[in-house]
């Protein structure tokens, strides 16, 4: 196998696409949603099983997570955010699997999740408040903050992508060189800290792109209060 960029590995090639083992374990993760979603959407039954009670839980506790933050409409946004949850948590500890590599341990993963949010924001926020509403948003209160704003929306963007794929490579960094160090006197320690270092940067990061996003859904205060002058000059 031939060396991908950024230290992942090509596990195979479709001419001249190289496909690496980080693209191969995030399908891998896919298919294993797609292929869970279909068998338990099939079973759903008024008189619960422990395993629908279980499911339903985790959903109502990533729509209260998500009501705190856009408590009007949560529901608008919660196939996208438990979606990025759940799989940016299995990304984060897949790496447990003897022979496996985070996906979230490789830059183009990161920043991909990234550009996703990045995209999702400004889609949500359109459909929201419609285009020009939106739009208006940037000029406001001046023209002169357009490029500011273009800026702060590339920056919070790329630090979303570099801040997961940092700690989650320097956390797999650690755990090799204390295993390099120590042996397998410590396997336990390390593996309860993988587990909830990859929890608590899975909800970092599904909760900044909900935060970006309820940032998005809202109606600038100026443009509603322009479009309000505007309706009320045009009454009779």
């Amino acid at each position: 196998m031939n060396g991908g960029e950024l230290g992942a590995v090509v596990a195979f090639r479709l001419g001249p696409l190289a496909i690496t083992d980080t693209v191969v374990t995030t399908w891998g993760i896919m298919l294993v949603f797609v292929v869970l979603v279909a068998l338990l959407s099939r079973r759903l039954t008024e008189e619960p099983a422990r395993w629908q009670i279980a499911m339903e839980g985790v959903v109502a506790t990533i729509e209260a997570a998500i009501a705190e933050v856009l408590p009007q409409e949560p529901r608008r946004v919660l196939p996208f955010i438990a979606t990025l949850w759940l799989f940016v948590l299995a990304a984060n500890l897949i790496g447990l699997v003897p022979g496996l590599q985070a996906p979230t341990g490789d830059l183009s993963t990161t920043a991909a999740l990234a550009t996703l949010v990045f995209f999702s924001t400004h889609w949500f926020g359109i459909r929201a408040n419609g285009l020009r509403s939106y739009l208006r948003h940037y000029i406001e209160p001046s023209v002169i903050l357009l490029p500011f704003h273009i800026i702060s929306e590339l920056t919070r963007t790329l630090a979303l992508a570099i801040r997961l794929f940092g700690n989650m490579m320097s956390l797999e960094m650690a755990a090799l060189l204390v295993l390099l160090i120590a042996g397998v006197l410590v396997p336990v320690p390390l593996l309860m800290l993988h587990v909830v270092e990859a929890l608590v940067q899975a909800y970092i990061f599904g909760m900044l792109a909900l935060i970006y996003v309820a940032g998005g859904l809202e109606v600038p205060e100026s443009g509603a209060a322009a479009a309000g002058v505007s309706s009320s000059k045009e009454t009779p």
